[in-house]
């Protein structure tokens, strides 16, 4: 009788194992390209932790130095829109308007500036019309957004300099994400 109950025991033991094999498969660390993201580091000119959205940072990092364009969407040159077009295209897999206030009002809903998170849009007037995005950039962290500058290309510049505090419009979170 006590042999009968071994061959039972053996195969439970084997579908146990056999189930938390199969479900541990699903439980991977996700892989980082170390190098990638100390690169993006660098030329991004800041820390990225390990909770950012990391494809957001490389994709930007990419784009760092880019000439300015106007009407512009590739490396070659590309425009503030086109550079968030770009960037929402390969990181979200979203597709954007291809005009900053088009996005403003189509694409997003707005958000106060001291709610910005990573990834949302950040929009800025020219200082003659106020009710018109003319400018839009990526918000990052830590106060920080990638834009086309028409003057520097795509750089990283900070929403508490004089200038753009000056024509800030608002900050829109991209609908659906």
């Amino acid at each position: 009788m006590r042999y009968t109950n071994h061959p039972v025991r053996i195969t439970c033991f084997i579908g146990i194992l056999f189930t938390l094999l199969l479900s541990s498969c699903g439980t991977r660390a996700p892989r980082y390209d170390y190098r990638e993201l100390a690169q993006a580091a660098i030329r991004l000119d800041m820390d990225i932790d390990m909770e950012d959205n990391h494809r957001l940072y490389i994709e930007s990092a990419h784009w760092i130095g880019v000439p300015y364009r106007a009407g512009g969407s590739t490396m070659k040159g590309v425009d503030c829109s086109g550079l968030t077009y770009n960037i929402y295209k390969k990181v979200y897999r979203k597709h954007l308007k291809r005009n900053s206030d088009e996005q403003r009002k189509t694409n997003c809903r707005k958000i106060s500036k001291n709610k910005l998170q990573e990834g949302d849009l950040v929009f800025f007037h020219n200082g003659k019309n106020k009710r018109t995005a003319t400018h839009v950039g990526i918000y990052l962290k830590n106060d920080r957004f990638i834009h086309a500058s028409t003057s520097r290309g795509v750089i990283v510049s900070r929403l508490d300099e004089p200038y753009y505090r000056r024509v800030w419009m608002q900050g829109g979170r991209v609908k659906g994400l």
